[in-house]
């Protein structure tokens, strides 16, 4: 399942470089950074704004569809059972990833009231551009975000965000492969999962 810690690194908050001139990776890594810049504003402001919690939830919706790869995404997260899902569960598969992903993050909104972020350097990181930021809640410790964007130089998207650390596809992933493999490897089981986490998402 998403965990809770989602909504942090999701917030503000997802050629190659070798042979890449150095005037296209500083075009590059400048792109990726206004894109983040411009995301992570958008954000901050729909959770310090005004407005009811269905205002933000749709506004939230349209940020995080715009500016994530969450089918790219998802994709990663399932794994090898990619391979293996029909394409009726591969449709159920993602509907509900789109859905988890966004009631984890509209349903703790309150909770970072304040947030803020600060802009830091970008690098090229294989075809893609990781951008820093450091992440500001009121009453915790900044949080160091690399946010790791794809087709910098034409569509930019979030395909990841790394929270000290810690990647957020690669730790889904491996969330996902050990339900799996204490539920028989059944793909039906773990939609079922994802149903009830929507469920109690939007009911909590």
């Amino acid at each position: 399942m998403i965990q809770r810690r989602t909504f942090l690194t999701w917030l503000v908050a997802l050629c190659a470089t070798g042979s890449m001139p150095l005037a296209a990776r500083a075009q590059s890594t400048d792109r990726a950074s206004s894109f983040v810049k411009a995301t992570g504003d958008k954000l901050v402001a729909v959770v310090n704004g005004p407005g009811s919690a269905a205002q933000k939830r749709g506004e939230m919706t349209q940020i995080i569809n715009a500016s994530v790869d969450v089918d790219s995404v998802g994709r990663f997260c399932l794994g090898r059972y990619w391979r293996q899902a029909s394409e009726e569960q591969k449709k159920r598969y993602l509907d509900l990833f789109h859905e988890v992903l966004i009631t984890n993050i509209t349903s703790k909104l309150g909770d970072y009231k304040g947030v803020k972020f600060t802009l830091g350097r970008s690098r090229p990181q294989d075809e893609e551009v990781a951008v820093s930021t450091t992440v500001d809640r009121p009453n915790n410790p900044p949080t160091a975000v690399d946010w790791i964007i794809s087709n910098p130089d034409s569509a930019p998207k979030i395909i990841d965000v790394v929270a000290e650390g810690t990647s957020l596809r690669l730790t889904q992933r491996s969330d996902y492969a050990s339900y799996l493999a204490h539920n028989n490897n059944n793909i039906n089981a773990l939609i079922t999962a994802m149903h009830r986490q929507v469920e109690q998402n939007a009911s909590g």
